[in-house]
């Protein structure tokens, strides 16, 4: 199947990218700028991954998102929050509807370029915290996808029941530089080893059994995991 892959340049979108040249023919590999912090630092690691594969590199520039959406994450909102990415204050990192917005851009974009498919790696991790990776949301956009192309663009999402560990452990399957992707959300010049999405990134590495290699600001102690939102 001809597909699209959204790669942001982090572990999961890289590992997504490795995993749609196994098994499909990768037509494009898609990036948006959208005004989060950490953009300037992945958007260039997934030009870079793309490049590797040898494969079409798009980024699509979302200037309206920062302007109108709230968001910490966004780099008009306010500071990231550190602790365990399934924590509640973790809520204030989701740009709302943010899959949907690009997904739908990308859908488009698949049509267009003579996809089938479209790949995108949310996963069993996301589901606490953003409600537009659960599988709920994914099968809805899926069915929207499908029944608005001629082409019936499929929406394929390979790790949505797999934890990050999980993504990780295949991503070292599949020969992922894990060393070239980017996790931290506060896009500082190196991961700040804090934030949810650094301690999402540390805590997926030692489940996997693999050596992180990974520069990061403080390696104190994971958080522990929250026993309710």
């Amino acid at each position: 199947m001809n597909v699209v892959v959204l790669c942001s340049g982090g572990m999961d979108s890289v590992t997504a990218l490795h995993w749609a040249r196994r098994e499909h023919t990768v037509v494009a590999a898609m990036s948006f700028d959208y005004g989060a912090k950490h953009n300037p630092r992945e958007i260039p690691l997934a030009r870079e991954q793309a490049k590797v594969g040898g494969v079409r590199h798009e980024i699509v520039k979302l200037d309206f998102v920062a302007r109108l959406f709230a968001s910490t994450l966004l780099e008009s909102g306010g500071a990231i929050p550190d602790g365990h990415y399934e924590a509640e204050n973790m809520k204030q990192t989701v740009v709302p509807f943010r899959n949907a917005v690009m997904l739908s851009i990308a859908c488009g974009f698949a049509e267009s370029a003579g996809a089938e498919g479209l790949v995108i790696a949310a996963h069993g991790g996301d589901h606490a915290i953003y409600p537009d990776c659960r599988e709920e949301f994914m099968q809805a956009m899926g069915d929207a996808m499908r029944l608005g192309t001629y082409a019936g663009v499929k929406l394929l999402r390979p790790f949505i029941a797999m934890s990050k560990g999980q993504i990780a452990a295949e991503g070292a399957r599949l020969g992922v530089d894990f060393s070239r992707t980017w996790s931290c959300y506060k896009g500082g010049a190196i991961h700040c080893g804090t934030c949810g999405t650094c301690v999402e990134r540390r805590e997926a590495f030692m489940q996997a059994g693999l050596l992180d290699p990974t520069e990061y600001a403080s390696n104190e102690a994971l958080p522990p995991k929250p026993s309710q939102f």
